[in-house]
């Protein structure tokens, strides 16, 4: 199953080291999801792992974020994105998810943020759901 894990949710799971957004990237690590990347997704995670407040916050090593990153990345598909959609959202750097949950087939966004995907005006065929609703509905049976 294709999913887009927003940036929030491997901000969370490196803040958190346990907890719902830890087992969203444990569902992506044993092969059960396929996490999807595009250019501007992998920009976002590096820029904002590297930012201080991040790194001093975290119990993990700068070295051990690196090789949670890169352990997603080996498992994770890469996805060219070809055709912007602009779903205008509150948010207008949130769109690129959109897009890679489009370009990829993707069946959910999964994000802490899913407010800010309420209100676009163009319908897909994917859900944005919380780390827990993603659990629930993939994983509670």
């Amino acid at each position: 199953m294709n999913v887009v894990v927003d940036c929030n949710i491997f901000i969370s799971a490196v803040l958190s080291q346990n907890g719902l957004a830890v087992k969203v990237l444990e569902k992506a690590l044993s092969g059960e999801v396929i996490p999807q990347f595009g250019q501007k997704l992998f920009s976002e995670y590096e820029d904002v792992l590297n930012r201080e407040h991040i790194i001093s916050n975290s119990k993990l090593s700068i070295g051990e974020i690196d090789e949670l990153l890169n352990a997603l990345m080996s498992i994770s598909k890469w996805v060219e994105i070809y055709y912007l959609w602009r779903p205008n959202l509150k948010d207008e750097g949130d769109n690129h998810l959109v897009e890679l949950a489009v370009a990829s087939n993707s069946k959910y966004i999964i994000t802490h943020n899913t407010k800010d995907f309420e209100g676009q005006q163009l319908q897909f065929d994917f859900e944005v759901v919380t780390a827990k609703e993603f659990l629930e509905k993939e994983f509670s049976k």
